[in-house]
């Protein structure tokens, strides 16, 4: 006898009511795994967030059991349906409760809005539960029902009257699909939890671990702006502005944005759709994404802001979002039953169309907020054409390890406090050396370096990473560069750069500055850079010895003696030819010292004038050059 007749009809089966969800639960609920048997809990507590979204309930409570293997959803809203259906004469409760594809959402005139669409949700739950109770309170009276695998173990019972109104469904997954060991877990239900009190602001929610155990009560009326917040503090990464652009639209459709440009180096989106969370995004997730590339670009484009030197891409715009994202749909088209993904195709363009205007104008109307979002977008740009990752590469010296893997010439101080520790960055070993002999050991460290330092505007990334002293900083640092970088890690509270007072001295400075505002921006934002003030000048008046920056206090100075004075005038040509008690008096000593702390008044013009004097076009920087060729002073010109 063949196979072919021996597979007749009679091998054919017919699943009958519930009957497909036990035989193929993952279908429904993406697995009978601890994520599957959470999912079981979500339908349910999004059938009641659509009372609320629908302005139908305003409180949702959730008790989980003892030994956290059944939980009890209840809400305030109007109650499921008890009466009897005329075409399958059964009540509404029942067929809900037992038929795949029932429920009151399919026409649109009982929600506006849902989570579920399908009519799937109540029937799945009930066929994968080993025992099922739904209560409802509705038109004065309360009613109850209990299932068991799908099937009613009860008929309809009117337990009597009451003044309350709602719906409250109890269920214990059943062990046969899920085994024994798996249970609730209190903290992923609390969190669940408490992301649907910030997406709906309004509504109350409480939680019981056990029945036993105090409620926690989660409502947040700041909402969506009040969850952005909370997200930012958990990545652990700063706002680049304080106050976040927030949407809240109605028309074509209801959407409710919060979003931050943040230090992080990554884009981070929350997604939801009629309240459902959708990690894998969607088409309201790529229409937000367009909407903040657009308006970014107009506003560019409209302020004549293009930077010069660098060419800004979408994630370069992108870079360091963070934002929390609620759209809400008549028709929702989820990706399969565990709704990881809407897919609906007119969403992306309702969004991309709401965002982007309000996102532009609000760019327009707060302008301080809106240079500070484009210097973070240039410096992405920046970082990444000088491979952020290649730069990352050079490796740091943790805090707990203070003196493995320092430079051979560093001089370290003894102190290991960094608010007391100071590092000077000195031109040449001859100055260096002198430096050695200046210092308080306890306090100051001496680096020298050798030559003009790396310009790192025009260095490509492997060039900055191989530089020996450009590697030498950084080790001796401690904090790291690029994505590594830990302000916490720095190991001197104060870095001075102490070069020769002239025109290759201020030259040294200016690369470093360069590398420190590119690569090491944190230490500048934050105070960290000091530019030492070695005197160019000594002037000696009998017993009284007088230090001059330049050539214009020397002459005030001097204008300052007495006439019958007779002065003896020496000009420094390095810091080589100053003693070590010379250099420990005019430029190391705290007490006696002149330094000027580098701060940054504006991060943009900043950012165009280190792209323009050290960037590899030549054109802004000889125009800078010949509008300052007067101010040059004879000393300071090469001839």
């Amino acid at each position: 006898m063949t196979q072919e007749t021996t597979y007749t009809a009679k091998d054919i089966e017919v699943l009958e009511g519930l009957e497909p969800v036990r035989k193929r639960p993952a279908m429904y609920i993406g697995g009978t795994d601890v994520r599957g048997f959470h999912h079981l809990l979500w339908e349910i507590v999004d059938n009641a967030v659509d009372e609320a979204i629908n302005g139908h309930a305003k409180r949702i409570d959730v008790v989980l059991d003892a030994d956290k293997k059944g939980a009890t959803v209840n809400d305030d809203g109007r109650g499921i349906p008890v009466d009897v259906h005329p075409k399958y004469k059964k009540s509404a409760l029942e067929l809900i409760m037992c038929t795949l594809h029932s429920g009151g959402k399919f026409g649109g005139k009982n929600y506006q809005v849902a989570g579920g669409l399908h009519g799937v949700g109540s029937s799945v739950v009930n066929a994968l539960s080993e025992h099922m109770v739904a209560t409802v309170r509705r038109g004065g009276q309360e009613f109850k029902q209990s299932y068991a695998r799908g099937t009613p173990t009860s008929k309809l019972q009117k337990v009597g009257p009451t003044r309350s109104h709602g719906t409250s469904i109890y269920f214990r997954p059943d062990t046969d699909v899920f085994g024994k060991g798996i249970t609730f877990q209190s903290d992923t239900v609390l969190e669940r939890l408490e992301a649907k009190s910030y997406l709906h602001k309004g509504l109350k929610l409480t939680f019981r671990a056990s029945p036993d155990t105090q409620a926690v009560t989660l409502e947040h009326p700041g909402g969506i702006v009040e969850y952005l917040q909370k997200v930012i503090h958990e990545r652990g990464k700063g706002a680049v502005h304080p106050q976040p652009f927030a949407l809240e639209r109605e028309d074509p459709l209801r959407i409710e944005l919060a979003l931050n440009w943040t230090e992080s180096t990554d884009e981070f989106v929350k997604s939801y759709a009629n309240g459902i969370p959708t990690p894998s995004g969607g088409t309201h997730e790529a229409g937000l994404k367009q909407a903040i590339v657009k308006a970014v670009r107009n506003y560019i484009t409209t302020h004549e802001l293009t930077p010069k030197g660098v060419t800004i891409t979408a994630e370069d715009i992108r870079e360091g979002i963070v934002a929390v994202l609620s759209v809400y749909v008549a028709e929702p088209q989820f990706q399969g039953q565990t709704k990881d993904r809407l897919n609906n195709p007119e969403v992306q363009g309702d969004v991309e169309t709401s965002v982007r205007t309000a996102l532009e104008q609000w760019l327009h109307d707060n302008k301080r907020t809106s240079e500070g979002i484009l210097l973070r977008i240039v410096l992405a740009a920046r970082a990444r054409e000088a491979s952020r990752a290649a730069i990352s590469e050079v490796k740091r010296k943790g805090a707990v390890s203070h003196r493995l893997n320092l430079p051979g010439k560093l001089a370290d101080c003894s102190s290991t406090d960094p608010a007391s520790s100071e590092l000077f960055l000195v031109e040449g070993d001859s100055a260096g050396g002198n430096a050695k002999q200046g210092r308080d050991r306890k306090t100051q460290a001496i680096l020298p370096l050798r030559g003009k330092v790396l310009n790192t505007e025009r260095a490509g990334a492997q060039a900055i990473v191989g530089n020996k002293e450009l590697q030498d900083i950084v080790s001796a640092l401690g904090c790291g560069v690029g994505n590594d970088f830990d302000l916490a890690k720095l190991r001197y509270g104060r870095i001075f750069l102490l070069m020769d007072a002239d025109s290759d001295g201020y030259h040294i400075s200016t690369l470093l500055l360069t590398f420190f505002y590119r690569h090491l921006p944190g230490l500048v934002r934050n105070g960290h850079i000091y530019l030492a003030m070695p005197p160019l000048y000594r002037i000696d008046a009998g017993k009284q010895t007088h230090w001059a920056l330049d050539e214009v206090e020397k002459e005030r100075v001097l204008a300052a003696l007495p006439k019958n004075s007779k002065p003896e005038v020496s000009r420094f040509k390095g810091l080589g030819e100053m003693s070590a008690d010379e250099l420990k008096t005019t430029t190391l000593d705290p007490k006696r010292r002149r330094a000027l702390r580098v701060m940054i008044d504006h991060e943009l013009d900043t950012d165009r004038i280190v792209n323009e004097l050290m960037g590899k076009d030549p054109a802004p920087r000889f125009r800078f050059i010949m509008g300052h060729a007067g101010q040059a002073h004879a000393e300071d010109l090469d001839v």
